[in-house]
């Protein structure tokens, strides 16, 4: 029977939240996204919670927080433990829009969902696949291959592909066809009629206008602003959509020899530049090909300062600037402090480059007409003093007395084990019913325990003075050691070889990672003041997402047989379905939170056993990545359940030739004109040379499911020319 595929959104339905789905695959699970929003709030992760032991594999596709930055999270508090996988990219730049996040958080309250370490345990064992890498998966999902492919949008973005027995699950959410200047556009089109597609309706309602016009007026709002002696405000993510408006900025700026400085400030900038330079060959093919031919790195940046800290944006000259400052939706970060001091100045500028996330500071400044003023809390964190300090360092040696008891006591009890235990058995220290003199173990104390024979130490509960019983074990070959004891600790090491990011290779900048082992005493102060909104606020879709025309003619095209629809608001959702409905597929289905979908293929496929004397007969015909043939022959169900082939007991009569292949007309004009026939398109039918017309009939994307088979019907006479298209024609297919 077909592969059983099912559907379960766990966030992310009829609205705009973060992107969680939970796709079975014939009982094997795999979570695509696991992505939380700048709130992060734990209610949104309650449908994850309750599946996220049972999940076998999963799969990140971009790497922002709306797709990843629940990840952390669900593998401390929810047992997540699959194996995860994603490109380069979206694992380094997820990574570091991790930290940023926790930094922006750490500054201003007391954030404890997950914790730096947290981050790092989550990304370390990511398995990193290449754009087309076909990667099969073994034991329980034996069978299913996955592949990721260019998706556009982010850096790394992935379109994936999960196939099993022949058939294709595509999950295809922020793409964008459009080539971007350090994107190429995505590959979805490539994929024609997959059993099932899922993808969002977040901008089906949009309409985009031309990017040049779009660039245009962009640069155009940031000049006018800092001709007049205002600063621009651009609130980014850490490592996404940024990389398009600093190339936007950065080439601008080289072609006018402009001087305006432009400052790009997260608590992690310098460290994402590093590896943005190092991932050429995920961008768009003029980046590749402008490094191969002159060595130029595009992001090389020569106009655009890169800060880690607010001071070093204070201590900048006056005069007008750009800032691009995390966190996108005013949140928290640099963003929303910078925001603060610049909002009520009528000559700045905040350009908004992303819709802001619901309930965010962001999305209230975008409201038509915006507020005049703005609540805020100012936090920031500070070194504790005097008395204060004094408590806490009088708490924390408290705790540490504790501990130190604590562990007094359960070697007490470890001992006390050992001791009423058959003592020769138990202790290898002791030969023959004499013990050996043990003077070893200096272990950060300056005492040696000497044992001799027929003395036993007394196990009273309360120690008389700080004796540790060094109570260590041993094999036939000596103490056994705890390796951990041998671990450098993380204040003793230097950046270079500092764990945090798994393996980061050590470019985390000096402050950024001063910032991370920072463990001064500080409490939060914080401050709540109005903000008069007097500066310019501008929005201006930068998302790098397909508008909505697009997405129409990119679905229509790729004719799934069944579609999923996700992620958008309702409004959206419900327009891109009923659209779907009378010109994609008769299968078009927008679950909600928990809604298990069956999205089964109603194709049967069987697996059938080959006799050998069958299969010597056979002449195989290499298609793509599969090899076909045509069989004639009578199959019987054996004992185990499983279909075996006979050989047929009377003669088959000759089968039709089969021709096997998708042509495109347009691919097929080429090829034509190519080979020097003239060829033009008219009324829907191609005209080769004088007399020949090609026309499909019964296209496939016309009739949704029901025309898998087209046929293209070729008219002319009878003559030369006929024949020579002809034979080019059959070139293009596969004959059985």
């Amino acid at each position: 029977m077909g592969t059983s595929v099912q559907v379960t959104p766990l966030c992310g339905v009829y609205n705009e939240n973060p992107l969680s789905y939970l796709v079975s695959i014939d009982s094997f699970n795999i979570l695509i996204d696991c992505g939380w929003n700048d709130h992060f709030d734990p209610s949104l992760l309650q449908p994850l919670s309750r599946v996220a032991s049972t999940i076998d594999a999963v799969l990140l596709s971009h790497s922002d927080t709306l797709h990843l930055g629940a990840l952390p999270y669900a593998m401390k508090q929810f047992g997540l433990s699959a194996p995860v996988y994603a490109t380069e990219p979206v694992f380094r730049l997820g990574l570091l829009t991790m930290y940023d996040h926790y930094l922006s958080r750490k500054q201003v309250s007391e954030f404890d969902l997950f914790t730096l370490d947290d981050i790092d345990s989550a990304f370390q064992n990511m398995t990193r696949l290449t754009y087309s890498q076909n990667c099969h998966l073994s034991g329980k999902g034996e069978g299913i291959v996955i592949a990721p492919h260019v998706a556009g949008h982010l850096l790394g973005g992935t379109v994936w592909k999960i196939t099993k027995d022949g058939e294709d699950v595509i999950y295809a959410v922020d793409f964008n066809h459009r080539k971007e200047r350090h994107l190429n556009g995505t590959v979805l089109e490539s994929f024609v009629r997959p059993a099932v597609l899922i993808t969002d309706a977040y901008n089906a309602l949009s309409n985009q206008p031309s990017r040049r016009q779009r660039d245009q007026e962009f640069l155009e709002a940031i000049l006018n602003t800092l001709r007049g002696n205002g600063n621009v405000l651009l609130p980014v993510d850490t490592a996404g959509r940024v990389l398009e408006l600093l190339l936007i900025l950065e080439q601008y700026w080289e072609q006018h020899h402009l001087t305006f400085p432009i400052f790009f400030l997260t608590y992690v900038s310098s460290s994402t530049i590093d590896y943005v330079k190092s991932f050429l060959e995920w961008m768009s093919d003029s980046i590749a090909k402008s490094f191969e031919h002159t060595r130029d790195n595009a992001f090389l940046l020569k106009h655009v300062t890169l800060l880690i800290n607010k001071s070093e944006l204070e201590n900048a000259p006056e005069g007008p600037k750009i800032v691009l400052a995390s966190m996108a939706s005013l949140e928290v970060g640099f963003s929303h402090d910078i925001f603060v001091e610049w909002a009520a100045d009528v000559r700045n500028l905040v350009l908004f480059t992303e819709r802001g996330q619901f309930g965010t500071r962001a999305r209230m400044l975008q409201s038509d007409p915006p507020p005049k003023a703005v609540k805020v809390t100012l936090s920031k964190r500070v070194p504790l003093v005097g008395e204060e300090l004094a408590a806490y360092e009088e708490e924390q040696e408290k705790i540490k007395k504790e501990e130190a008891l604590k562990a007094t006591l359960v070697k007490e009890e470890e001992s006390k084990a050992v001791v009423g235990a058959d003592v020769s058995k138990s202790d290898p220290m002791l030969i023959d019913g004499h013990a050996k003199v043990d003077a070893g173990g200096v272990r950060g104390e300056a005492y040696r325990d000497v044992l001799v024979d027929g003395f036993v130490p007394p196990s009273s509960v309360a120690p008389m003075f700080p004796f540790y019983d060094n109570t260590s074990e041993w094999d036939d070959f000596g103490e056994v050691i705890n390796p951990d004891d041998y671990v450098i600790k993380d204040e003793d090491m230097d950046m270079g070889s500092m764990p945090v990011g798994g393996d980061l290779d050590g470019k985390l900048d000096e402050n950024t990672a001063s910032l991370m082992l920072d463990t001064t005493p500080s409490k939060v102060v914080s401050s709540e003041l109005t903000v008069q909104v007097k500066c310019s606020l501008v929005y201006m879709d930068f998302e790098g997402r397909s508008d909505g025309r697009s997405i129409k003619s990119i679905l229509s095209h790729v004719a799934p047989l069944k579609l999923v629809l996700v992620h958008g608001s309702a409004e959206a959702t419900e327009h891109l379905k009923q659209h779907c409905l009378k010109h994609v597929c008769p299968h078009v289905y927008a679950p909600q939170i928990e809604e298990t979908i069956d999205v089964t293929s109603d194709l049967c496929a069987y697996k059938v056993q080959l006799s050998e004397k069958l299969m010597s007969n056979v002449l195989f015909k290499k298609l793509g990545d599969y090899e076909i043939a045509w069989i004639d022959s009578e199959i019987e169900k054996t004992e185990s359940g499983t279909l075996s082939s006979l050989p047929l007991s009377t003669t088959a009569p000759p089968h039709k030739s089969v021709l096997v292949g998708d042509l495109k007309m347009a691919d097929f004009k080429q090829f034509l004109s190519g080979k020097g026939i003239q060829v033009e398109f008219s009324g829907g039918a191609l005209r080769c040379g004088e007399y020949v017309t090609l026309r499909k009939v019964g296209d496939a994307s016309q009739k949704g499911g029901a025309a898998a088979i087209q046929q293209i019907v070729i008219e002319g006479p009878l003559c030369e020319e006929y024949y020579k298209i002809r034979e080019y024609l059959y070139s293009q297919f596969y004959s059985l």
